[in-house]
């Protein structure tokens, strides 16, 4: 795989950082030497071995035991007087004093001059290179400095390879391309942005698919009942019989409240589907409340029967909402079935469930795949004869949506359809 612009924008920045750490730290290492007497402790140690080693010797040898020690060392080594040292200019430089010897330094160069005891004479060393890192140390501190880097290209590479990754995702999201998804990614720092992006990319797909099918939907259900509307008008200006005209008045008057149900339908489903509304999950006696659900119902039905499962009637839900639910589903039991509806509470893997059965002819296999979505209805058994725009069955699945749960459907022993509701017993 290429490495990309961003890994190496990533990798070059953090590398000079580490280049400008060194240099802070050979600035603070120099200002050290300049300012510790201790840092010349190799110098001293040369020049007060020199000088006991002149006091061994009569001191009218001294200059040419010095000269001796000077081309053996490869050093700048001289002998002067108190006299001759303090009349040397030194403004320029700057200066430290321990005991018997001074260090006089500017720039990189260090001059010292060291007092031998009990005499006049001071031996002068300089001007010499100011002391440095041992050789050994500035090995490690290379050494270091590789390991740094392959440490930061190891971590960055990853996250350089999930941000380009990320970055081709929203551009091709930016163009259009709203399946477009970012791989998942490897480094941890970057998951959570990848995984927020594609929960942003889907809601983003979602709700403009859930708009065209909206606009196509609504523009289709408009249509018809403004068509019929517009007829009748036009027969009304050319009909004189009373009966004939109380006929397409009362067609008007129903294509009115036809079109009136629909914008009502329309706008509580655009509340559900666009915004959550605050949810109030708290432990509910659930078979108290379908069993008032089936009472309610029993005078459209001959037969409505509560088969109740559960090992403890309370559960953890939004009574409210829950109660809309189970509402739609039996009423579309009771509509679409012919005289019979089974309503069953039981317990599955930790799942409440509440599952509504008719006798009617049932689903299509085809249109299972699509009966929860807005407008959906089916072909044959479930269609506009029986009233409904497809919206009950989409806002019953935005409901289990807020609860972690599903809205789903089977095949009943009955002969018709099987609607569930299945959502946690215990919400997080």
């Amino acid at each position: 795989m290429k490495l990309g612009r961003t890994f190496f924008n990533l990798y070059f920045f953090v590398i000079a950082m580490l280049i400008m750490s060194s240099w802070v730290l050979d600035e603070v290492w120099t200002s050290y030497l300049e300012k510790d007497i201790d840092s010349y402790t190799g110098y001293k140690t040369l020049m007060m071995a020199t000088g006991d080693y002149l006091q061994k010797h009569p001191e009218s040898e001294w200059q040419e035991r010095i000269e001796e020690a000077s081309s053996r060392w490869n050093l700048p080594l001289s002998l002067i007087t108190e006299t001759a040292a303090s009349s040397v200019d030194h403004s320029e430089h700057s200066t430290l004093a321990d005991d018997n010897a001074h260090i006089y330094y500017a720039n990189d160069q260090v001059t010292i001059h060291y007092s031998i005891k009990d005499s006049n004479k001071i031996i002068a060393l300089g001007p010499v290179n100011m002391p440095t890192r041992p050789r050994i140390k500035a090995v490690y501190r290379a050494l270091i400095f590789s390991i740094l880097a392959l440490v930061v290209f190891i971590w960055l590479w990853p996250m350089s390879r999930d941000l380009d990754n990320l970055k081709k995702a929203t551009q091709a999201f930016g163009k259009g391309q709203f399946d477009s998804k970012a791989q998942a990614a490897k480094s941890t720092m970057i998951a959570p942005m990848v995984t927020s992006f594609n929960m942003m990319a889907h809601r983003i797909k979602r709700l403009i698919e859930a708009h065209k099918e909206l606009s196509n939907a609504v523009s289709h259900e408009l249509r018809t009942p403004l068509a019929r509307t517009k007829f009748a008008l036009q027969m009304l200006e050319s009909i004189k019989d009373d009966e004939k005209r109380a006929k397409y008045q009362l067609q008007i008057k129903n294509d009115v409240c036809e079109l009136e149900e629909l914008i009502n339908e329309m706008l509580i489903y655009a509340a559900f589907d666009n915004d959550k509304p605050e949810i109030n999950i708290t432990k509910i006696d659930i078979n108290a409340l379908v069993e008032a659900q089936v009472s309610s119902h029993k005078p459209f039905i001959n037969s409505i029967e509560l088969v109740n499962n559960l090992p403890s009637n309370y559960v953890n839900c939004d009574g409210h909402f829950i109660d809309r639910a189970v509402n739609n589903f039996i009423s579309n039991a009771i509509k679409y079935g012919k005289d019979k509806v089974i309503v069953t509470l039981s317990v599955e893997n930790k799942q409440c469930k509440i599952c509504v059965e008719d006798n009617g002819e049932g689903v299509s296999d085809e249109f299972k795949q699509v009966i929860f979505d807005a407008f959906s209805r089916g072909d044959q058994s479930r269609n506009r004869e029986t009233g409904g725009f497809g919206l009950g069955l989409a806002i019953v699945a935005r409901i289990m949506e807020w609860h972690q749960g599903q809205a789903s459907i089977g095949d009943s022993e009955l002969g018709g359809a099987s609607f569930m509701l299945t959502w946690p017993i215990k919400q997080n």
